[in-house]
């Protein structure tokens, strides 16, 4: 199958599968007329004499100077040129592949007023294979990510830097190993590439579609807690959800019932007279539903954002008017990828405390450490501790971005979103939550092989060979470090989930 873009109908499944997947994109035919229909608008303007910002003005603080004829396609090149100023590590390609697509995507709205080549080269670029190296640091998230997109579209142009085949090359020779050719821009087209929110909604599709998957790990891992620690299940009784009623919370108690059925560890602790666990068991539903539901929310912002038209002008064929707006501004993604950030660290927050819980001979009722030579062997304490890092380094990433802004552009653009700050950050938070979740996992199943031969729920007992075929348990000290790695590649690959799903079903609707 190949994915059509629109303008309107791409999801972030979509994304995913040509982000990473390679999957391949092309036009719409029903996109095509619109497309062609907006740019004679920019077309007849010219010829008018009209002055069109970005067309034959300069840029910012100086729109008010006027370009001339011959010199509206050196613009838009130089804008390209000078805007390319980005510093650090470059994105993932799998970033950089979603950017290109969704440009593509806002192109083909046909309220920008570039010809169809452009977009055809995107799309050509974007199925060969040629990444642009976009630098990650550098945007302000407003005006839209200007120097991120401005490195993408260097290599349309057939300079700047790309990858292809697994080699980075200068972006000219990319193309031509791909058999490509570089594009020579017309008036309208570099201020169409770069003015948008691309970039900060690309890591925002992508983290929130991997948050989905490690809310379903945190899931299981909690449960696995749960059995290992010998809590009671009577915090999931339906009736309590039921009158609370939020969403997420529900979805997350009916999902931790499917998980865990009755099990041999459950009936061995049934007459033990405890009423209540702690809260990081007693509460998970409550605190990883709240999490979902903001996953959620963030996810509807991201499924409007990419199918937007957001850059500057705009160019509306119905009645053929240019006008400049603030569409560019990340402000809708900055905010939500703040939020996305906080409620990432708490699944993190919650785990660490079961850690703790699991390692701890006070609170746990297991060996020490999670080892029968305690003293001796220093069995899972440190994982311990660097759960406890990646959750504190956390709570300095959730500081949110969108609360700073800085003028730019001599303060024509005086307040800014700080959007791509905000998804860098959402997406480093959700790389620390995977490890703690792993450690948890590595902890849980641990416990649980110190309670044989009492099994767990069989859900659970499935998770748990999965990580035994990779992750052995741990009878004599050894490096644990591989083994959180091992569990992170199996969190990856998703096969805990497929497992788990294949006897509960699915554990939380699409």
């Amino acid at each position: 199958m190949i994915v059509a873009i629109d303008g309107e109908s791409l999801t972030i499944d979509d994304v995913v599968q040509v982000a990473r997947f390679g999957k391949k994109v092309e036009i719409a035919v029903s996109a095509v007329d619109q497309i062609k229909k907006s740019r004679n608008v920019i077309e007849n303007a010219i010829k008018e004499g009209r002055t069109v910002y970005g067309v034959n003005t300069g840029f910012g603080d100086l729109a008010s100077v006027s370009i001339g004829p011959k010199d509206l396609a050196k613009l838009q090149v130089n804008l390209i040129r000078s805007h390319s100023v980005g510093v650090g590590e470059p994105f993932p390609i799998d970033v950089v592949r979603g950017m290109i697509l969704l440009r593509a995507n806002a192109l083909t709205k046909g309220y920008s007023g570039i010809r169809l080549e452009v977009v055809t080269s995107l799309i050509e670029m974007l199925n060969s294979g040629v990444t642009p190296v976009v630098p990650q640091q550098g945007s302000v998230g407003s005006s839209g990510d200007l120097a991120p997109l401005a490195h993408m579209a260097l290599v349309l142009i057939g300079e700047g830097a790309a990858f292809y085949k697994g080699e980075r090359t200068d972006g000219l020779q990319a193309l031509k190993k791909a058999g490509l050719k570089p594009i020579e821009l017309q008036a309208k087209e570099g201020v169409a590439l770069i003015n948008g929110t691309q970039p900060m909604t690309s890591v925002g599709a992508l983290t929130v579609y991997d948050a989905l998957q490690t809310v379903k790990d945190a899931m299981i891992a909690f449960s696995l807690s749960l059995e290992a620690l010998r809590g009671t299940r009577k915090g999931l009784d339906e009736r309590i959800h039921a009158i609370r009623a939020h969403e997420g919370q529900t979805d997350v108690a009916k999902a931790m019932r499917a998980l865990l059925l009755d099990s041999e560890i459950n009936q061995s602790h049934a007459e033990c007279g405890k009423v209540q666990d702690a809260y990081s068991l007693r509460c998970a539903p409550q605190v990883i539903g709240a999490s979902l539901d903001t996953i959620r929310y963030v996810q509807s912002v991201i499924e409007t954002e990419i199918n937007s038209a957001t850059d500057n002008p705009l160019v509306f064929p119905d009645d053929g008017s240019v006008i400049s707006g603030g569409n560019f501004h990340g402000q809708p993604i900055a905010l939500a990828m703040d939020f996305l950030g906080i409620a990432l660290s708490e699944l993190a927050n919650i785990s660490e405390r079961r850690i703790n819980r699991l390692v701890n001979p006070h609170l746990s009722g297991l060996p020490a450490f999670l080892t029968t030579e305690g003293g001796l062997e220093s069995g899972m304490m440190i994982a311990q501790y660097t759960a406890a890092a990646l959750v504190s380094e956390n709570k300095v990433l959730a500081h949110p971005a969108s609360v700073d802004s800085i003028p730019t552009s001599a303060d024509q653009e005086d307040h800014v979103s700080m959007g791509t700050i905000a998804a860098r950050k959402a997406s480093s938070i959700l790389e620390n939550v995977k490890n703690v979740i792993a450690i948890e996992y590595m902890c849980a199943t641990q416990g649980i092989d110190l309670l044989a031969p009492l099994k767990a729920a069989q859900p659970l007992e499935v998770a748990k060979s999965l990580i035994r075929e990779l992750v052995p348990k741990l009878e004599d000290d050894r490096t644990l470090a591989p083994d959180i790695e091992k569990i992170r590649s199996l969190m990856t690959s998703g096969e805990i989930i497929t497992q788990v799903e294949k006897i509960t079903g699915f554990l939380l609707e699409a």
